[in-house]
């Protein structure tokens, strides 16, 4: 039997349910056709406390030495661990697809299934602003033309891919320097792609007429703060943030991915960790996003609908309405993988 082909990952260790989530993709992960090797990094708070330039400087090592990383998540205490690794990274990008998941109850009665592609850097997030006298705040904005350009150019890519348009979204109209210069490199941008439409929608506009008719929207790029308010939104109309999956990216010259992470979307739940209770599902779709941007686009999809099909058929977790705890959601996964 040929030796399987081997996937170099930096694991990224944090905080409350961590550890069951690492265990879980790591018993999906065995299943496959595939050795993937996982190189465990330390960013649990307790490391942080004790030496943060050690923790943070290994974990960037580990990343740019295999190019590809899972991370779990973290308490924010002192500093993101996200926005860190971002700065040191320089990942520009975030990638949230969020679709709805027959089994999982809603209030929302349309069918959503997006690609969110957020800028991860700058906007209102840039700075956290600073108090003038007793009665004013301010705070900088910051609209940079390379990560505009790489959210832009990896939304038309993806949008080829799946042949659909391109929606770019934010307050142009107000922020007329800012969200108008982001707006100017988007169209720049789409005229390098003759098949691919693209519209520009402000931002209020978009989020009332996707909650009435989500089907309309495919691909989004927006601004940091933008993609942040839109990623929760549609985690909410399928549900729950416990399904959502996330990939951070950074780009070469070229535009091309140069380094990718890989996260759930959901936090670290203290209150139900090390009680093999929590949701996988999210680390697991992050899973399958990983191993679809390592060329393996059978496998990831193979993965993702496991996971779909095991909550559409009510082997869920119980926060999903289900009885299943984190073993034996994963157990079912890892026999529909077989099946499949």
């Amino acid at each position: 039997m040929p030796d399987r082909e081997i996937i170099n990952v930096a694991e990224l260790h944090g905080d409350g349910i961590s550890a069951e989530l690492s265990e879980s993709v790591h018993t999906v992960a065995a299943t496959l056709p595939l050795n993937v090797q996982f190189h465990p990094g330390d960013l649990t708070l307790e490391s942080r406390r004790s030496d943060p330039d050690s923790c943070y400087d290994n974990a960037v090592a580990a990343i740019n030495k295999h190019r590809i990383a899972m991370k779990y998540p973290t308490v924010t205490e002192v500093e993101s661990p996200n926005k860190v690794l971002r700065e040191r990274c320089n990942f520009s990008v975030i990638h949230r697809p969020v679709a709805t998941l027959p089994g999982v109850e809603t209030r929302h009665q349309g069918n959503l299934d997006v690609h969110i592609i957020r800028i991860a850097v700058g906007g209102t997030y840039e700075d956290a602003g600073r108090r003038i006298g007793d009665d004013v705040a301010v705070s900088i904005r910051v609209i940079e033309r390379r990560p505009a350009r790489e959210a832009a150019l990896y939304g038309f890519r993806l949008a080829e891919r799946l042949g659909c348009d391109v929606i770019s979204s934010s307050k142009y109209t107000i922020q007329r320097a800012t969200d108008g210069f982001f707006e100017e490199i988007v169209r720049g941008v789409s005229k390098e792609f003759d098949d691919v439409g693209h519209t520009s929608e402000l931002f209020d506009a978009l989020l009332y007429k996707m909650l009435k008719k989500p089907e309309d929207y495919r691909v989004v790029v927006t601004p940091n703060e933008y993609g942040d308010f839109l990623s929760d939104m549609a985690c909410g109309m399928v549900g729950s943030i416990g399904l959502g999956a996330s990939a951070n990216y950074s780009f070469d010259d070229k535009g091309d991915v140069a380094l990718a992470m890989f996260d759930p979307a959901g936090g670290t739940a203290p209150d139900i960790a090390r009680q093999g209770i929590c949701n996988p599902a999210a680390a697991l779709l992050a899973f399958s996003m990983l191993l679809t941007h390592c060329g393996f686009r059978g496998l990831g999809t193979l993965v993702d609908e496991a996971v779909r099909g095991c909550i559409a058929d009510g082997d869920s977790t119980g926060d999903l309405g289900g009885s299943l705890n984190t073993a034996q959601f994963t157990e079912a996964v890892c026999k529909r993988v077989h099946a499949g």
